[in-house]
């Protein structure tokens, strides 16, 4: 549920007619879009759900052109598309971290059961 959520919240803050949130603070829109996007990110990764990160990859690379097609009072920024592909890195690696720390990524490099085998 968590992960649908904050695709919804992810299509709300790119589509919108109007960014959302405070405007006057610099680098804030990159927050935003770090968050837009790494927090799905993580969670994907999390939930199994891999598959997802390059779909949001490609809507990193896509969303910023489209915004600016859909929404005539939005620019296109590379950064924030750069903000999207760091928060897509960043959710990726902290949710890898967290599987391997506990033990749940088996397969994806963990050492547990290693030390079980004998040569």
């Amino acid at each position: 549920m968590g992960l649908v959520v904050s695709l919804l919240i992810q299509g709300f803050g790119l589509y919108a007619a109007q960014a959302p949130g405070p405007e006057g603070i610099p680098g804030l829109d990159k927050l935003g879009h770090l968050l837009m996007f790494g927090v799905p990110a993580l969670l994907a990764w999390l939930l199994g759900a891999r598959w997802l990160v390059p779909v949001l990859i490609l809507h990193a690379l896509v969303s910023e052109p489209v915004q600016h097609l859909l929404v005539g009072t939005r620019e296109a920024d590379p950064l924030d598309a750069a903000a999207d592909l760091v928060g897509i890195a960043l959710g990726v690696w902290i949710a890898a971290t967290c599987r391997r720390r506990w033990g749940h990524d088996e397969g994806m490099g963990s050492t547990a059961g290693q030390s079980q085998r004998s040569p």
